[in-house]
């Protein structure tokens, strides 16, 4: 009897594990991981991260009505793991100076504007929330109407004369942050 109890149990662990295994493995073909880079007068910005589609689901708005990246809620700004942005320079970030290096970026979305938080801690998987004592800068973007309705979570870089434009755009909403040297 004891046997059969612990040959049941193996096979449960044994599932489990394998369902977990799984979904690790195919995570990235529903949020592949995305690398954008810019360089612009003398400044390379890269940032990598991951690109969650939005699969006909409310997405940005009140945790009562299931929004997928409900408001006031720390995001990760993609799926999978953290999002991360290095700068080969100093720079000031929306209106803040940040110095050169890597940071793990994530937002708070609002129903006006997101903060978008650089925060020194690297390496972690993005589900978790950061060490919010690490947080390097926070900045307020406000939202813009995105000029098409966008599937697939997408950062993109534009130059203009003063620097740099990094855009956020998934579903209606486009977030932009201006990067300066």
């Amino acid at each position: 009897m004891r046997k059969r109890i612990f040959i049941i149990i193996g096979l449960i662990l044994v599932g489990a594990v394998a369902y977990f295994v799984y979904g690790i493995l195919t995570t990235r073909s529903h949020s592949p991981s995305e690398t954008q880079t810019i360089s612009h007068q003398g400044l390379d910005v890269k940032v990598v991260y991951c690109r969650p589609y939005k699969k006909g689901r409310l997405i940005f708005g009140e945790e009562k009505d299931k929004a997928l990246v409900p408001y006031e809620k720390y995001w990760r700004l993609g799926a999978n793991e953290a999002t991360e942005i290095t700068f080969s320079k100093d720079v000031t970030f929306g209106d803040k100076a940040v110095q050169a290096g890597s940071y793990r970026m994530y937002a708070i979305p609002k129903p006006n504007s997101w903060q978008i938080t650089l925060n020194s801690e690297l390496g972690k998987f993005g589900y978790f929330e950061p060490n919010y004592a690490l947080d390097v800068v926070k900045v307020d973007a406000p939202l813009a109407a995105a000029p098409q309705e966008t599937e697939q979570f997408t950062i993109t870089f534009e130059p203009d004369s003063s620097g740099v434009n990094m855009d956020m755009v998934w579903d209606k909403t486009l977030v932009r942050v201006p990067i300066k040297q």
